[in-house]
Formats: structure tokens, sequence, C-alpha cells
């Protein structure tokens, strides 16, 4: 077919099973009927024993033999083709709806068919239907998708849906072989994507030094992603390419140190979103790394120790700015989804020497379901970490303006037991289409009722300076969502989310995890005018992010994924992210044997 570029263009079809993955939308059943039902498409075999014109319309009887029966026809719109077509004595094969007209069969404006005993397919997409006909005809073959590498079963279940025989392909076929083929499709996809450069070197850092001086013991999780780290990094043939996804609060710097150890002698990198979650991280290597290590930090106008002679350099993206940054064989980016993909790239090919590539690890905070990171892993290696050193003892509850005078109170007992209590609002100035206070029309209200209250917000300049000195010294900070990631306030017991309903339930756990990072007993209220809402019910009984990344799915009815850096392109008809784990499980085990 010479114009089938561009129809693949058209139609977004990158693979031949994208292809046999159009199902038909519906059929036209050209089947010759059996029985008669009324209200219903039939098509009967039929010769015309009468025509007569009334008032510019053509009436046409026909003698169906296989029921012994007459049925008549109206025809409204009339062309001389239709008065050539129904002359007396001709036969034809009719198609039309039938009704119970006065005790007698009609079916008005039948179709007259060349050919009968078919299921014709019918696509329903931006393509004419015979285009879209010709395509499936010219590629979609048992051939064709026995070479893709499906099994007996997919191939018949593909070719009965686009060439059926019968009612029972088009109807008895089973789903979970399309939930298959959709996943082995894509992870087909993103295997042919991957692409592995050689490493700089082999790290083969001694960890026990590390681990050792540890005043408490790594969770089980946490070492079973530290080895695999760790296999990644004795590898010099092929350098690491892993993203290590772990809950709020599940230790993922114990990973990033002990990555740096495994470096050493060898120089590593750490790129951080922000200032203040870079020397959070900095303070925690000081404090947990082999006092053999040298660490420093870079960001901007601040620097602390010698980043050129360092052995771990932990910065902002200021680093990028650092013409004279020394080389370094393992380069890591936390919270990897706040930097757009060129900076990622930009720091990784700082580091490289021709064809060789550092070492490359990435980590987030933000949980998705076991499923999606099992097809993740055919672009780049995935490591979960779901669970968290201690038991976090968190209430969630729905409340509304009734419960207020309640909250008050609350607040004022953390305070008393120098706890900090953060609330979010939804916006900084007051907005017409949001039926919530602002921060602005709401902080008069806590500066007059409480002492030591700060202020902060995504386009505020001092916004690091403030959660700092928040950090040490305040009771209560009113904030938009500038701070979902990343800080670590371990005093903080209460935070209250402002018209939590308008916020994704992934974002709903970011800022929950912000209380109760040292195990203190500690609340979370969704503060909302619908205290019926099922997604914020469903929310409040689970702690799990890697739950919750299944909520999302669900109460979207889809695997449209937000975070477009790592999980772009995640549509998917029949596959569900959230509950096909084992399928997904199948389809990754056939593609690494291809």
């Amino acid at each position: 077919m010479k114009e089938a570029k561009a129809l693949f263009q058209k139609l977004k079809i990158i693979s031949l099973l994208d292809l046999a993955l159009l199902i038909p939308s519906s059929y036209n059943n050209t089947m010759l009927s059996n029985s008669i039902e009324m209200g219903k498409t039939h098509t009967f075999e039929g010769k015309v024993d009468e025509v007569s014109n009334i008032n510019g319309k053509l009436r046409v009887s026909f003698w169906l033999p296989h029921f012994n029966a007459r049925l008549t026809s109206m025809l409204f719109r009339v062309t001389p083709y239709h008065r050539q077509l129904f002359t007396l004595g001709s036969e034809h094969y009719i198609q039309g709806k039938v009704e119970d007209y006065k005790g007698s069969l009609q079916m008005n404006q039948p179709k007259s068919l060349k050919r009968i005993g078919q299921l014709i397919p019918k696509y329903g997409t931006t393509v004419k239907e015979s285009s879209m006909r010709s395509l499936i005809e010219c590629y979609v073959n048992e051939q064709s998708l026995y070479a893709e590498g499906l099994n007996e079963l997919e191939v018949r279940t593909l070719l009965g849906l686009h060439y059926p025989q019968n009612m029972k392909d088009v109807e008895g076929y089973d789903k979970e072989v399309l939930k298959f083929v959709e996943a082995f499709n894509h992870m087909k996809k993103l295997k042919g994507k991957r692409e592995d450069f050689p490493a700089l070197e082999a790290l083969t850092g001694e960890l026990m030094p590390f681990t050792k001086g540890l005043p408490f013991q790594l969770t089980k999780e946490q070492q079973s992603v530290i080895y695999e780290v760790q296999q990644d990094l004795k590898e010099a043939k092929k350098a690491a390419k892993r993203l290590v996804i772990g809950d709020v609060g599940s230790g993922k710097t114990m990973v990033i140190l002990a990555a740096a150890v495994m470096a050493y002698p060898s120089r590593s990198i750490l790129m951080a979103p922000t200032s203040l979650l870079a020397i959070q991280l900095y303070e925690e290597a000081i404090s947990h790394l082999p006092s053999y290590m040298s660490v420093a930090l870079v960001m901007q106008g601040k620097n602390e120790g010698d980043y050129l002679t360092a052995d771990f350099v932990i910065g902002t993206h200021a680093i990028l700015y650092k013409e004279d940054l020394p080389r370094a064989s393992l380069v890591m980016v936390d919270e990897q989804h706040r930097f757009g993909t060129k900076q990622r790239a930009v720091l990784e090919n700082m580091m490289a020497e021709e064809e060789k590539k550092p070492h490359f690890l990435q980590f987030s905070a933000t949980p998705i379901p076991r499923t999606q990171a099992m097809m993740q892993s055919e672009l780049i290696d995935v490591s979960l970490i779901t669970s968290t050193p201690f038991e976090k003892d968190i209430t969630t509850s729905v409340i509304v303006k009734e419960d207020f005078p309640e909250l008050l109170e609350s607040i004022k007992d953390e305070i008393a037991q120098k706890h900090q209590v953060l609330i979010i609002y939804p916006l900084v100035e007051e907005s017409k289409e949001i039926p919530y206070q602002s921060l602005e029309e709401s902080r008069g209200f806590w500066e007059k009722k409480f002492d030591n209250v700060y202020v902060t917000h995504g386009k505020d300049k001092k916004k690091e300076e403030v959660l700092h000195e928040f950090r040490e010294k305040g009771d209560i900070l009113l904030a938009t969502t500038v701070v979902e990631v990343g800080i670590s306030l371990p005093r903080l017991t209460l935070i209250v989310i402002v018209g939590a309903e308008r916020l994704g339930l992934a974002t709903l756990h970011q800022l929950r995890g912000r209380v109760g990072r040292l195990g203190l007993k500690s609340w979370c209220y969704l503060f909302t005018k619908n205290k019926k809402n099922e997604r914020l019910k469903s929310f409040s009984q689970t702690m799990s992010g890697f739950e919750i990344a299944k909520l999302d799915l669900q109460f979207r009815n889809s695997g449209d994924i937000l975070d477009g850096t790592i999980q772009s392109g995640m549509q998917f008809k029949w596959l569900n992210l959230g509950e096909d784990e084992h399928i997904v499980k199948v389809a990754k085990n056939r593609v690494a044997n291809l």
C-alpha cells in the first residue's frame, strides 16, 4: 500500500501490534437472519412482488421465502438508482431495521447487499473505513502476528476480531488476551528505545565501614536496593541507569549515601532540586559517611568544602554552571521529576568521555503502581522501596466548616507540646473561581490568634530562608503546595490541606508525608466543602503511596499518568496498571526471551 505511511502517521501507529490493536468498534452483520426480532437490524433474502409510487415515495413489497412471509418497504429518499434496482421479480439480499406495522412486517429504506455471510468490521477511526480495512488486510495476518512473538491463542483472538467468522469471534473473546498484547507491545517498544553505554569505570568501593557506622539498622528493602545498585556499579561494560522510587520517608537518602561510598575512591555528584534539600542531604552526608570521605556543597552564592577535591559533591542546579567541576564516575539526581530531561542530560554529559558515560542513578518520591514500574524497567532499571524504617502514626480525617472549632483546639494542643503546624492553601490571592479562602485572606486570622506564624508560597523569593527559619523557631507555617517535596520538619505533627479535593492524590500524599517524620503521633486534616467525597475518603484509609498511586488510576479511569518525565505515553485501552501486575510479568518475561 503506497499511502500506508501517511495513514500510519495519521493513526499514530509505530508498530504492527499498534495496528492489530485497533480493534473494530462495531460490525455490520451481513449473515442471513434465521429468526425475526422487532426493532433489530436483519438481513433477508427476498423477491420483489409489488412496486408502487406514493406521493414521490417508492413502496416495495418483498416475498421472504425462508419465512413464508411478506415484508413491505417504503423508500423516502428515492433516486433513479432505486427505481432501476427494485424492479418487479428482482431478487435481493436486503438489510435494515424490522418493525411491526399494523400486524405486518416493515423495513423502511432497505439496503440491497452485493455480498452476504460476513461480519464487516467498522473501525470508527479518523481514516476512511475502506482504507482502514485495506491496511488491516495488507498487514495483519497469521504470519505477521506470529513474527511479532504472539502465541496461537493471541493470534487467533486478533484475527477473529478483524476477520470474524461468526458472532462468537466478536462477542466471546478473552479480554485478558488483549491486555497481554497491549502490555507486550508497549514493552517491546520501550526495549527498542533503551540505549546503553560503557561506564567510565567499574566502582567497587567497600560498603562495610558505612553500614557498620550507622546508628540504626537498614530495612530489608533498603538493603535489597543497595545490593541492586552495587551490582550496577561493578559493571564497566554498561553504565548504570537506575531509578529508585521510594515512598515518602522510606529512607532513600541512605541509598544515596551508600552509592557514594561504593563509588569511593572515585568521585560522585548529587544534584538536588532546592537548596533546602541540598543542605539537608549535605548534613546527612557529614553525619553518616565514613570520616575518610570528604563532602562539598555547591549552591548559588554559597559553598561548603572544596568541590574541586571532594569525594562527594552535593549541589543544586548551580553545579551545572561550574565549568571547572571535576569528572565524577557516579552521577545522582534527587527528586528527578523536578528537573527537566535536558538538565539531567547536561549533568550526565558533563561527565561523559567520548562514548563512555558515568553511572547514573535517579531518585523519586512519587510512587507508581508496581505494574508500571515493571513496564518502565524496559527503558531504565527500576527499584522500589515500599516500606518505611518506622511505622508512621498519622490519622487522616476529612473535615468541613463545622469541625473548625475542634481543629483550633487540636492546633493549640500541638503547639503547647512544642510541635509545629502546617496549613496549605490552594491559592496565594483571592479568586472568584475557587470557593476557598486564599493565603493572603487568611493570614490575618492566624497572625492575630497565634505567635510565630510564618508565610511562604511559590513566588516568594525568600521561600527557602522562611522554611529554614520556621524549622528552628516557628509554630505555624501558612503555605501553598510549595512545601510538597523534600523538606524535613522533624517537629511537624499537624497539617491542614484547604480545598483538598482540588489536589491529586499523589500531591496529598506528599503533603501528608511532611508530618510525623520521626514517628511522632500526627494528624492530617483534609478541609473540603464536600464531606462525602469518595476519593478523599479512600485516601484517608491508606498510608501507602503505592496503594494511592493505584487509587489515582481508578479515580482517573485510565492509565493517563501525570508525571510526564518518566511516565508519558502510558495510556491503555484494556490494561489496568493498578491491577494487572500478573499480565505485565508474563509479558515482560516474553519480551526478555525474544
